[in-house]
């Protein structure tokens, strides 16, 4: 796990105002605020009846943000802090109600992929929506990517930019669309990609294996990323970069996005949106180490295991 060094803007550490605000998942679900490359519990700021369903804390503290910030605040000046390196880190939104994501959303991107591709040419997310992939495929930093045992299947890794829902919505309009959102993170869309004529799954089910939502490594807040509509977006293979772009060159920005998805249903908080990949997706093995990072968001290194069982039914 490669992390790069963090800060937190509403906290007072010593004597110095922390430039950012970066709230991690961890262990058994606990909350952190990461500073220094030191990871503050502040989990007493959500109830603790919330012990029963840990997974949830997150998103109750987003759903809470204003009154419980304050306490969060007690509680980081108050805590020494965990080195970052002893902690695991998990999905920062470990448990959302959904996790959209937009489909060929770089322009480069659409085709690269050959007789593998299924979007029609020309197609972008703006004329074909967006597909869902399960929570349940969600890891963190401190996880790894782990292939189907034994498949001789190819699997894609996809860099992308993931904004995390603040509030409920319906019929958001574009215009107040940043209005709903609280924060960004890295996220990684791996992807088992067809084989024309005889594995053609749907799309959302060749993207929602165990650990194919690589999401982190922590959750920054939105007033810490100016321009998320102008963010460098990188990714890399064993040192390799494989993929290099901005999300200036998004097809459908993240406003059409938040407008797109709550045409169709309400939005809900701690709802995650993969905002698309860049060209450059190629395919992962078992024993590779992917790196994300993402301007103003965060880096995060993962390393690609095989399964430890084969699956009933393989792929």
């Amino acid at each position: 796990m490669v992390l790069p060094e963090t800060n937190s803007t509403f906290l007072i550490f010593g004597q110095h105002l922390i430039a950012t605000m970066k709230l991690a998942s961890f262990n058994d679900y606990r909350i952190g605020v990461v500073e220094d490359r030191l990871v503050h519990d502040v989990t007493a700021c959500v109830p603790a009846w919330l012990d029963g369903m840990p997974e949830q804390r997150m998103r109750w503290l987003i759903d809470n943000w204003q009154q419980a910030r304050s306490h969060l605040q007690d509680l980081a000046r108050s805590t020494q802090g965990l080195p970052l390196g002893s902690v695991k880190l998990l999905a920062p939104v470990p448990a959302p109600s959904h996790v959209f994501a937009a489909p060929a959303n770089y322009q480069k991107h659409i085709g690269e992929l050959g007789e593998r591709a299924i979007t029609k040419k020309g197609r972008s997310a703006r004329e074909q929506g967006f597909f869902l992939k399960a929570p349940g495929s969600l890891v963190g930093a401190g996880e790894a990517i782990s292939l189907p045992k034994g498949s001789k299947r190819r699997f894609d890794h996809e860099s992308e930019l993931a904004v995390v829902i603040g509030k409920p919505g319906r019929n958001i309009p574009r215009e107040r669309a940043m209005e709903y959102v609280f924060g960004y993170s890295c996220l990684m869309d791996i992807t088992m990609r067809i084989e024309p004529g005889t594995g053609e799954e749907e799309r959302s089910m060749r993207k929602s294996f165990e650990s194919f939502t690589p999401m982190g490594p922590y959750l920054v807040t939105a007033d810490e990323v100016n321009a998320p509509g102008r963010l460098a977006n990188r990714l890399s293979v064993n040192g390799e970069i494989r993929q290099d772009a901005n999300t200036s060159d998004l097809i459908v920005g993240i406003e059409e996005l938040i407008e797109l998805v709550s045409s169709v249903l309400p939005l809900r908080t701690g709802d995650v949106i993969a905002t698309g990949t860049p060209e450059g997706v190629g395919p992962l093995v078992v024993g590779d180490n992917v790196t994300i990072a993402i301007e103003s968001v965060g880096e995060m290194t993962l390393p690609v295991i095989e399964a430890a069982v084969t699956a009933p039914r393989a792929y």
